[in-house]
């Protein structure tokens, strides 16, 4: 089971990748572009935990969306250490012209049952949220 899920995951990664490559962008930098489009600006503390992502990771993407000119970093009025994560027009402009991936979805799950792909996603949400409590336990 968990190789089938794996397998699905970087098929449709890998179909994202091929989508977003004519517009230079990475999955990962489509996330954080999202995340800024969809919710706003966002401190970048915050969207690496909400990605799950390294912030040494996250710092170079930011850095390299910035010199694209689709994200600016401005300091906190609180703490002038952290930085909140905006779009710029440019951004904005981009993420209009971005293809809807909801192709990827579509591709995936034809002909299954709206039923089905919601209790595959409970299922696969069960279980990620018990392997994160027992990871924590470990942690502790």
């Amino acid at each position: 089971m968990a190789a089938w899920a794996k397998r699905c995951y970087f098929a449709g990664r890998q179909m994202m990748e091929d989508a977003l490559r004519p517009h230079g962008l990475g999955a990962t930098q489509w996330y954080v572009l999202h995340q800024l489009a969809e919710v706003g600006p966002t401190m970048q503390r915050e969207l690496a935990r909400s990605l799950q992502i390294e912030r040494a990771t996250l710092s170079a993407m930011i850095s390299s969306l910035s010199r694209k000119g689709f994200v600016e970093q401005v300091p906190d009025a609180v703490d002038q250490r952290q930085k909140l994560l905006r779009m710029t027009p440019a951004g904005r402009k981009l993420w209009g012209d971005l293809p809807d991936l909801g192709f990827i979805r579509d591709a995936a799950f034809a002909g299954v049952s709206e039923a089905e792909i919601e209790i595959t996603v409970r299922v696969l949400k069960t279980a990620t949220e018990r392997l994160n409590q027992r990871l924590k336990g470990k942690q502790a």
